[in-house]
């Protein structure tokens, strides 16, 4: 046991925060299994309130550095790809669904130099 009195301090502060990590690790766990429940039921009108509010707590807890991001952004991939495959109409997610832009590809530096030489080729 430590004798210096900061020391004790910090032992005590270290114990509140790890229950109270605790409590919020068991939340999301929580949170996850009734996303599940609700997936497994194939309710529709139910699935995407679940997931809102399972994503909602799994980002308040990745947050506050209790999980890592990329468990939470594991996490959530996982629950949306779940549901999603339930048959939810619409796709669900905690963030709005972006269509990519059609990129228009670019010659590289070497198909242009071969180009340009069948070009002058042909010249000459």
């Amino acid at each position: 046991m430590a004798n210096i009195k900061s020391a004790i301090k910090r032992i005590h502060k270290n114990n509140r925060q790890a229950e109270e990590n605790l409590a919020h690790r068991t939340k999301v766990k929580s949170f996850v299994k009734k996303a599940i429940t609700a997936i497994e039921s194939n309710d529709v009108t139910i699935i995407p309130e679940a997931l809102k509010a399972t994503i909602k707590v799994i980002d308040t807890v990745a947050g506050k550095g209790v999980i890592h991001k990329n468990k939470a952004a594991r996490l959530k991939s996982r629950l949306t790809l779940k549901a999603n495959k339930a048959g939810t109409t619409e796709a669900v997610s905690g963030a709005p669904v972006k269509k990519k832009a059609a990129t228009k590809k670019t010659a590289t530096k070497k198909a242009a130099a071969s180009k340009a030489k069948a070009i002058i080729a042909k010249k000459a």
